[in-house]
């Protein structure tokens, strides 16, 4: 296509020397026709060029955004931590769009505008060497102003996506605790709140358009200065005889493409700016490196008997000074429920989440079987594992589809089998399409209640020989919860299971309590043992739990 913008005024020339100078009706028609030819093949290539650019840009975007999604699925919950949902949202989806932008359209124009530049200075030189050093001169001043420009201009595009990013983490927050924000009636502070990084989201944006709006003006002044001395110097040799019209006015059609090409640099360098502040942050979490992954030659776990010890193991999160486990040394034997408890902030959690190598240890080892879970791929280490959050996380689709999340091809016979232990089925057969029901985003059509039992049967379909479970009965009612104890009791024989206690019954059930005090093991043994020789354990029992409970 660059070709044939080039070919452009060279028939205007023959067409103005040749044939309305001369009176040549050949000189007339063959340019003409030469110009009605350059027309169709500019139309058909500026067809596949925009088709072929924007199938090359949306093929970048949709490998951009699979990747950073990959690469978010596996890097540790430390870095999930520190990281923000709206700050990750702005990079799978704005970050990602301004790269596409530049790679589908603003990459092509980069290019065919370098070739147009290369190719009207040439033929400028072959043309009239000496007009073409007055045209060319005004070159050089314009790249300065582009460079001084996307200097300029490249933080500030960085500064509008963070700004942009905090928005849409404020939005997130908002839409996920509207019920807080309701119950509260702090939707005018929120509203404020929003309108607050908007603001500063438009002042940013007002900086960029203020530089982009300081930068052309003197791009566009050197270009018309430059063209006015072509046309004063072209006129002179003209008038002298020594240029022909058709010659000016196709240097001057040429000085046009000279031109054109460094407006869409300076427009284009904006769009450079936007995507290479934006494909920096893309790969900030592309190129973020998980604490937790597999050790080369790590060992695949099989033949699970449930073994659990933690040996000496001292455990900060990134970014703390104090230790928040110290020195925890406890064995879990294959089939044992152990109950951990403590006050708030003691570590029971922590412990909870060690286990399935949600964190790693800074000292010391949890082994399963004798295994180091450092040793073990992380895939075969968490398939042994059953986990029951004491907030239940289900997932937009079908009831189905949550109990068999863990494991999609189960049959039904196995989900329902699983539902039912988990004391589900009897309200699941009651939902309009059964087992079909669609629960909605996060299960917001269920109770607290329902979609705890949900979470429950889904941890039990995948029969792991390890339960971790926070609390999972703490959100039904007392009856469920008879029910619930009585199949988890019989569902944790032959499993190792630890339990975070925040009922009484919970403790008396369990094989031995884990007593957790400022991250230490402060007593380990059966409730009625602890509460002999505890005075600590019986103040948690005290104020902590069921006070109904103690005193039955």
């Amino acid at each position: 296509m660059t070709g044939a913008t080039l070919a452009t005024p060279q028939f205007v020339r023959l067409l103005i020397d040749r044939g309305i100078t001369a009176g040549e009706w050949r000189w007339i028609l063959l340019p003409v026709f030469g110009l009605l030819m350059v027309a169709v093949v500019r139309g058909l290539f500026s067809f596949l060029q925009g088709y072929l650019s924007e199938k090359i840009g949306q093929g970048i975007a949709f490998d951009l955004r699979n990747l950073i999604y990959e690469k978010l699925q596996n890097l540790s919950f430390s870095y999930h931590d520190r990281a923000q949902t709206g700050q990750l949202m702005t990079r799978v989806t704005s970050d990602v769009e301004n790269v596409r932008t530049f790679a589908g359209q603003g990459f092509l124009i980069l290019i065919s505008s370098v070739l147009t530049l290369a190719g009207a200075a040439l033929i400028l030189l072959l043309t009239e060497w000496r007009l073409a050093l007055v045209a060319l001169s005004i070159i050089p001043v314009i790249f300065v102003i582009l460079g001084f420009f996307i200097a300029r201009v490249f933080p500030l595009f960085g500064s509008v996506q963070r700004r942009l990013a905090v928005l849409n983490t404020v939005l997130q927050e908002n839409l996920a605790g509207v019920a807080v924000v309701k119950a509260f009636a702090q939707e005018p502070f929120e509203a404020a709140r929003y309108e607050r990084a908007n603001q500063e989201l438009l002042a940013q944006n007002v900086n960029v358009v203020r530089v982009l709006a300081g930068s052309f003006p003197v791009i566009f002044l050197v270009s018309n200065l430059g063209t006015l001395g072509v046309i004063w110097v072209g006129g002179l040799q003209v008038i002298g005889g020594t240029l022909t019209l058709g010659t000016l006015v196709a240097f001057n059609t040429y000085l046009s493409f000279l031109l054109m090409p460094i407006f869409q640099l300076g427009f284009i360098a904006g769009s450079i700016s936007r995507a290479g502040a934006s494909a920096e942050r893309v790969f900030e979490v592309v190129d973020a490196e998980s604490e937790v992954r597999d050790r080369p030659g790590a060992e695949e776990l099989s033949g699970v008997r449930g073994a659990v010890e933690f040996d000496r193991v001292y455990f900060r999160y990134m970014g703390q000074e104090g230790w928040v486990l110290e020195d925890v040394s406890f064995t879990a034997q294959p089939g044992e429920t152990i109950a951990l408890l403590g006050a708030t902030g003691s570590g029971k959690s922590s412990i909870i989440n060690l286990i399935p190598r949600f964190y790693d240890v800074v000292e010391g080892a949890v082994r399963i079987d004798g295994h180091d879970v450092r040793d073990l791929t992380l895939n075969s280490l968490r398939s042994h594992i059953g986990i029951v959050l004491q907030e239940a996380v289900l997932f937009g689709g079908t009831v189905r589809e949550n109990i068999a999340y863990g494991r999609p091809g189960a049959a039904e016979a196995e989900v329902e089998a699983a539902a039912r232990a988990a004391q589900a089925h009897e309200f699941i057969a009651q939902l309009p399409e059964g087992y079909d029901s669609l629960i909605g985003e996060r299960g917001v059509t269920l109770s607290g209640g329902q979609r705890q039992r949900i979470s429950i049967a889904r941890t039990l379909l995948l029969d792991p020989k390890i339960l971790l479970l926070d609390d999972a009965t703490s959100s039904v009612d007392a009856e469920t919860e008879f029910r619930m104890q009585a199949a988890l009791l019989e569902l944790m024989r032959g499993r190792t299971s630890f339990i975070i206690a925040q009922r009484l019954s919970t403790v008396r059930n369990a094989h031995r309590v884990v007593l957790i005090d400022h991250g230490r093991v402060v007593g380990i043994g059966s409730h009625d043992d602890l509460l002999r020789s505890s005075p600590l354990y019986g103040e948690i029992v005290d104020s902590q739990l069921d006070r109904a409970e103690v005193g039955a």
